[in-house]
């Protein structure tokens, strides 16, 4: 049965206005005023905005790390960005044995029976030789056309500079978007060395050893050499410090192919947030700064020179040791405690997945900063059009897939743990007073939230094969 959504307001990157949307399968068929259709169930959207679905184009899903894992997987993850409004999410493939492709199909086989939204792949390359150039070539055939390199984690995941230019040459070449990791690993390893030593142990260490300073000349340094490497285009990752938003302007107006993200977190905590008695909660990689960073991050945001909200949403449980409910069953799952005494050993990420639009509405359009366009533009099109999913995804124009999310701009909710369904036991936004959420969300024709009914199934998601994306200036 087709779908009608009538009498809602239509937000998209560019205009506002009235109007039905006619769903036919899995894809939108019809926008205009008045429409009919002889077999539909209609929707009456009054009231309400009806806004593309969004995507985050920066999630990790199933994650080991630290002798654990992250506690989303492309189900539970999936259930929590669909009751934010997201319903595609792109996800990133670690480079461990095997060729690319190996890693990929591995990374799929774990996916595509959980997955409740839409998903995709970055691929990680964190080892590089004349094999791996040849193999990078063919990822757009796997559906992948961006790929991400780390300036920090020494003796891990960071290539050297000149390995960096290479990748981006060879990504150039092959139609792919660089994505970079901006730190600086060797200062890192000193401080963390020093501050172990010294007995400096607590959370707010986590911060002190991962200087701003660090991101700033790494992030000038990624710009540097996609220059070099022929102007190639160049995406900066959980963008978190002032001094970033200052290089990715700089690069912008000297004409580099240079575009970046930020994420919630970095617009609304501090370091000072680690000083807590549960800082631990706080801790990801790069870490949170100080409140001028937050402000000259949403710099960045109004004047749109960063292009794209994502979340970098990695949870993991504060307490793995005590079970939460989950789908009427207790799971536990080891989290934060095992970095008690040691923050080097607490695992790194943050739940955000179902949070980045509730609370960017309420924070961004509720506030007048940023316009109801602005934040689709962030939340859906921008990131589609980056990643190669436009018009598919990120767009409410017939042919594109009819993700779909009603949005209630009346809507207070006091926020939380058990709004946001990520699968852990905290949420950085606990007590928040939000206005403005999803009511009702469609992924592809079919309807997977109502209100706090969940109709997701574990494998309904499914990968899609993404084209080479654009450049957004």
């Amino acid at each position: 049965m087709a779908t009608l959504i009538k009498n809602g307001t239509l937000i998209t990157a560019s205009e506002t206005f009235k109007a039905d949307i006619l769903v036919e399968g899995e894809q939108i068929s019809l926008i205009g005023q008045d429409l009919h259709h002889p077999n539909v169930e209609v929707i009456d959207a009054t009231g309400l905005y009806v806004l593309p679905g969004g995507v985050d184009p920066h999630v990790h899903l199933d994650l080991p790390m630290f002798n654990t894992i992250s506690s989303d997987d492309h189900y539970t993850g999936g259930k929590a960005a669909a009751f934010g409004g997201t319903t595609t999410v792109i996800d990133f493939v670690p480079q461990d044995e095997g060729t690319l492709a190996e890693n990929i199909a591995r990374w799929r086989a774990k996916a595509d029976p959980k997955a409740s939204v839409d998903y995709s792949f970055h691929m990680n390359i964190t080892r590089f030789d004349q094999a791996v150039a040849k193999e990078i070539f063919s990822l757009p055939d796997l559906g992948i056309t961006s790929l991400k390199v780390f300036t920090a984690y020494n003796n891990r995941l960071r290539l050297s500079d000149g390995e960096i230019f290479r990748v981006m040459r060879v990504a150039h070449a092959a139609g792919i978007l660089t994505l970079v990791h901006a730190e600086n690993g060797d200062i890192i390893d000193i401080l963390v060395d020093e501050a172990l030593a010294a007995g400096n142990t607590d959370p707010f260490f986590h911060a002190k050893t991962r200087p701003a300073w660090g991101t700033v000349e790494a992030a000038l340094r990624a710009a540097a050499l996609a220059a070099q490497a022929g102007d190639a285009p160049l995406y900066l990752v959980h963008m978190n410090t002032a001094g970033e938003v200052d290089q990715l302007e700089y690069a912008q107006a000297h004409g580099l192919n240079m575009m970046g993200e930020t994420c919630p977190q970095y617009l609304f905590f501090t370091e000072d947030d680690l000083r807590r008695e549960d800082g631990a909660k706080w801790i990801c990689s790069p870490p949170m700064r100080k409140a001028a960073d937050n402000v000259r991050l949403w710099e960045g945001v109004e004047k749109a020179s960063i292009q794209v909200m994502a979340t970098d949403h990695c949870p993991f449980f504060y307490d793995g040791t005590t079970p939460i409910m989950y789908e009427g069953q207790p799971v536990a799952i080891p989290g934060k405690e095992l970095g008690i005494g040691d923050f080097t050993k607490i695992p790194n990420g943050l739940p955000g997945l179902g949070d980045r639009m509730p609370i960017l509405w309420t924070e961004g359009v509720g506030t007048g900063r940023i316009t109801p366009n602005q934040f689709v533009a962030m939340h859906c099109t921008n990131p589609a059009r980056i990643f190669g999913l436009y018009p598919k995804k990120g767009a409410l124009v017939p042919g594109a897939d009819a993700d779909i999310a009603l949005w209630d701009p009346n809507k207070a909710v006091t926020y939380g743990v058990n709004l946001a369904h990520h699968r852990t036991d905290y949420n950085l936004y606990e007590g928040w007073q939000l206005k403005g959420f999803p009511v009702m969300v469609f992924l592809r024709g079919q309807k997977i939230v109502d209100g706090e009914s969940w109709y997701g199934k574990p494998g309904s998601g499914r990968y899609v094969h993404r084209q080479e994306g654009e450049i957004l200036r």
